[in-house]
């Protein structure tokens, strides 16, 4: 047996000495928080911990600049930020969970000793991870800033350009099916002709329309609470830092950040971050309707609609062979559901700002960056795994199309409603075209008939 004695060191910190393991980069305050906190295994999501490192690496340029630091010190915590950036392992120096102190100050603490520790090695001076890293800084105006600096870059890198790039895969597809003329339903019952296109299209607008709601809120998102510190007064800070770290900020990332007027609602609440999860809702709403027209109409290929055929990914059935299922619409229901359950979660996390403080961060930053993530990749997939591939079963549209019965809807102004009916019901019930029945109950010719009753034409709306 190894000598534990040998695979851990003894730290200390305000609190007292601690064992932590010996290797390990981070310090006391993260341990305290590793035993504290043993509920779920899930870390904080690796977006948010660059964005952490960013403001520390920012706030030592800033600080260093205003002569509040040292330039060697800072040079040196710059350089640690710039190592755990560039690292793709470096995420294992961050294992605190997400179901921790409220403020995210376990967190916080943890991003202090790694850098102070990869600071001190590599300059060979004594960094402080209260003192030096987190100079005119609390947990308290940091993490909300994490927070929103995360959700900025993942909203301009990956969400907005997946949204858009589903929007033009839906568009082009509908512009292939202008003349595909299907069945309409309303209440899953037959119902008015349309064309494909018009149902195709008619997604790419209901995802539009969630696009330019994310986009509402971008700029909100964009306004950070750095500089506010322990209430919201700026308290131990320069009355200069909060600008210009945030103009750096901005310059390192290439997005516009913005000083607010106070800092106070941006730390006692966080109503921004409830308010972006609000479209992230509305956009998986609409994605499950486009996900669900998909999957009724693929439904087959006997026994359903069989309207498309979705391209076949993976066989289907463990026990049944042949059978290919509508996995990536399944799939993006499913995170659609995830991201509705987020919004639940950030809702309820979103109310629980005491006094200067919301105390449950840490769940409202790991589930809004799970909704921007997840939602990101499905719109992806959706545009080039479904809507992009999928082909037209043209007789099953056009069969059920010719003996659809609400056709005589057409000739509502002509003959009237009742008499309309009556022969809706006898076509439906002999299993007829309607433009025979309609020759029989009416005085109008058959190409009359045949032009009121045009399945295409009828798509166009208009008496």
């Amino acid at each position: 047996m190894k000598n534990l004695q040998s695979e851990t060191r003894k730290v200390s910190d305000s609190m007292g000495e601690l064992e932590i393991p010996k290797k390990a980069l981070f310090g006391a305050q993260t341990q305290r928080a590793i035993n504290n906190f043993p509920v779920s295994g899930r870390k904080m999501p690796l977006e948010f911990i660059k964005a952490l490192v960013m403001i520390k690496k920012v706030a030592a340029k800033t600080n260093a600049q205003l002569g509040c630091i040292d330039s060697g010190i800072a040079d040196a915590i710059v350089d640690a930020c710039d190592q755990i950036l560039t690292n793709p392992d470096s995420h294992e120096n961050f294992p605190v969970d997400v179901f921790q102190t409220g403020s995210g100050t376990s967190s916080n603490m943890n991003a202090n000793e790694v850098i102070a520790t990869l600071a001190s090695d590599s300059s060979k001076i004594m960094i402080n991870p209260n003192d030096h890293v987190n100079f005119g800084q609390s947990s308290n105006d940091v993490i909300p800033t994490a927070i929103h600096v995360s959700a900025a870059i993942s909203l301009k890198d990956s969400l907005i350009p997946s949204i858009e790039h589903l929007v033009t895969t839906i568009n082009e597809k509908a512009s292939t099916l202008t003349k595909v003329t299907k069945t309409g339903r309303t209440h899953l019952m037959d119902a008015m002709p349309v064309t494909l296109e018009q149902t195709v299209k008619a997604w790419g607008q209901q995802v539009e329309l969630s696009l330019s709601q994310i986009k509402s809120v971008q700029r909100n998102i964009q306004t950070l609470a750095l500089g506010g510190t322990a209430v919201g007064t700026g308290i131990n800070t320069h009355p200069d830092f909060a600008e210009q770290a945030i103009k750096e900020l901005g310059r390192i990332s290439n997005i516009e950040f913005i000083s607010p007027e106070s800092f106070f609602p941006l730390m006692s609440s966080q109503d921004i971050a409830v308010s972006l999860s609000g479209t992230l809702k509305t956009l998986a709403v609409s994605l499950m309707k486009v996900s669900n027209d998909l999957r009724w109409m693929n439904s087959g290929p006997l026994a359903g609609l069989g309207e498309i055929t979705l391209e076949a990914l993976q066989p289907g059935s463990s026990i049944m062979p042949g059978k290919v299922n509508p996995v990536i619409p399944e799939s993006t229901a499913m995170v659609c559901a995830e991201v509705i359950g987020n919004d639940m979660a950030i809702t309820v996390a979103g109310q629980s700002g005491n006094f200067e403080l919301n105390v449950m961060l840490p769940i409202i930053a790991e589930k809004l960056l799970c909704s921007l993530n997840i939602l990101s990749t499905s719109s992806r997939l959706l545009a080039d795994k479904a809507i992009k591939t999928f082909k037209v079963n043209n007789k099953n549209l056009e069969g059920p199309l010719d003996r659809n019965p609400i056709l005589v809807t057409a000739l509502n102004p002509v003959i009237g409603y009742e008499k309309a009916a009556q022969i809706a019901k006898e076509a439906y019930r002999d299993n007829q075209p309607i433009i025979d029945v309609a020759e029989k109950h009416c005085d109008l010719s058959r190409e009359e008939l045949s032009g009121l009753l045009n399945p295409l034409k009828l798509t166009k709306g208009g008496l």
